[in-house]
């Protein structure tokens, strides 16, 4: 299976310095374009996703996708799932930026007739984590966070 994205830049600034040129450029998923930047760190514009904050959004969305997978075929309905997750961008053990840490900490609400226990939970955590092809596909250390609802 291939999965493409595009990014696409135009020059806005009259000369092209460190200092001076635009960081703002359209990140294309298929059919959906999100407006990107540099994080603000880096002279980017707050105001639009940046590739950190999407490193982490792609985290989190195929663990969740992969959760719901596994919860489904083992019919345990949910109604609700969220992730407040974190990334930190920090020097690695060569002493150079990367994402070395990415948490999630997925917050489940069960439909009201479904049971589950937390070492439960924790397990379909675990095998959604060993599951999610984004996890299984960097180095960065991927930690999730259970929280209770």
């Amino acid at each position: 299976m291939e999965h493409h994205a595009s990014v696409v830049w135009h020059r806005t600034s009259e000369d092209f310095t460190y200092a001076t040129y635009n960081r703002a450029h359209e990140m294309r998923l298929g059919d959906v374009t999100v407006p990107a930047s540099a994080a603000p760190d880096f002279k980017g514009d707050s105001d639009r996703a940046n590739p950190e904050e999407a490193f982490v959004a792609a985290l989190s969305s195929c663990h969740m996708l992969t959760f719901l997978a596994i919860v489904a075929r083992k019919r345990l309905p949910i109604d609700a799932y969220i992730d407040h997750a974190v990334g930190y961008l920090e020097k690695n053990d060569a002493g150079r930026l990367a994402m070395t840490r990415v948490i999630l900490r997925p917050k489940v609400a069960w439909s009201s007739d479904t049971k589950v226990s937390s070492s439960e939970l924790d397990k379909l955590h675990h095998e959604a984590h060993e599951g999610c092809f984004i996890a299984q596909s960097v180095k960065t250390e991927v930690k999730v966070e259970v929280q209770n609802a």
